[in-house]
């Protein structure tokens, strides 16, 4: 009965995706402090249209939804009370031609899956690095802590043929993925749970992620990196990733850096690890400066910046 339950819920909110294409629903999120601000606007206090239930997160009255639209939220589980009105438990973002369901604002939740800048500028580098010769013989790809799934849907899109495993270990991440990729028409893309690459087999051609990398009091799984200023992950990802990937494999990681009057303690890590003849590697720094108000929190006390960075590994073909 429980597997029913949630079968008919991801189905009511595979509807309610197709019913706001349908209207032409497009919302492109910010960062939580840009969420924090606007909605804090007198104007912004409750949400009048579609955006500001599905995009903004605002309560809203019954008649701002039409019917058909609040029985889908109402079976898909995600029509919540709030106070004397209601909201949703969950948001919609637009990328591309896409929409994507993902976790309401604030993401206080421990099976929070989270969608904001990160992964625009993520699915920018993946659909940057298809532009490159090492991108010609993809075939079987990966995204590792998958979240809502659009990196593991931007290489399925890319190619149709390839097998695509998109593989996080929360479960409402994968949830999420299958509800995505049905929205989008995508059908090599296989949601599996998975801590990294130790529930799935054989070597890949592609491996994406896009992983936590702040330092979370709560140790929240979307968005605690652990190890040294939020690292921990993103260096697990590496030493798990470089033994997986096939000759001319590439493996593609979107991350933050905390940096220090030291420079950059990622870099230097990635200089240590990856010295094998038969790994190339490149590394830039997309983005100086991103959740500058994380800086005000414990642990950061040294932290002069946090950079979004993406690592670039490819194993030589020979």
């Amino acid at each position: 009965m429980h597997s029913e339950q949630n079968t008919a819920q991801q189905q009511a909110l595979l509807s309610l995706g197709q019913a706001l294409e349908q209207q032409g629903y497009r919302f492109t999120t910010g960062t939580p402090l840009t969420h924090e601000r606007v909605n804090a606007r007198g104007e912004s206090q409750q949400a009048r249209d579609l955006i500001g239930v599905f995009g903004w997160s605002r309560p809203f009255e019954a008649q701002v939804v039409d019917g058909e639209l609040l029985e889908l939220m109402r079976v898909g589980g995600v029509l919540q009370q709030q106070g004397q009105q209601l909201c949703s438990a969950v948001r919609w973002s637009s990328l591309g031609d896409n929409l994507f369901v993902h976790s309401r604002y604030p993401t206080v939740q421990a099976d929070a899956v989270f969608f904001g800048p990160d992964t625009y500028r993520f699915v920018r580098a993946i659909d940057a690095f298809f532009a490159t010769p090492s991108a010609a013989a993809v075939s079987r790809a990966v995204d590792i802590c998958c979240g809502a799934g659009p990196g593991a849907l931007c290489i399925a899109q890319a190619r149709p043929a390839a097998e695509v495993l998109a593989v996080d270990i929360n479960p409402q991440a994968l949830a999420f993925t299958r509800i995505n990729a049905a929205l989008a028409g995508v059908n090599n893309v296989e949601a599996r749970y998975s801590d990294l690459l130790k529930n799935v087999d054989g070597q890949f051609d592609l491996i994406v992620a896009n992983p936590p990398y702040m330092l979370d009091a709560d140790s929240r799984a979307y968005r605690d990196g652990g190890g040294e200023l939020g690292a921990g992950l993103s260096e697990a990802i590496v030493e798990a990733s470089i033994g997986r990937l096939a000759p001319g494999g590439s493996l593609l990681l979107y991350t933050g850096v905390a940096m220090t009057a030291a420079g950059d303690p990622f870099l230097a890590y990635v200089r240590r690890t990856l010295g094998d003849a038969s790994l190339a590697w490149r590394y830039e720094e997309v983005d100086p400066d991103v959740f500058g108000e994380e800086l005000l929190k414990p642990g950061y006390e040294q932290v002069e910046r946090i950079a979004a960075v993406v690592l670039t590994v490819t194993r030589t073909a020979g």
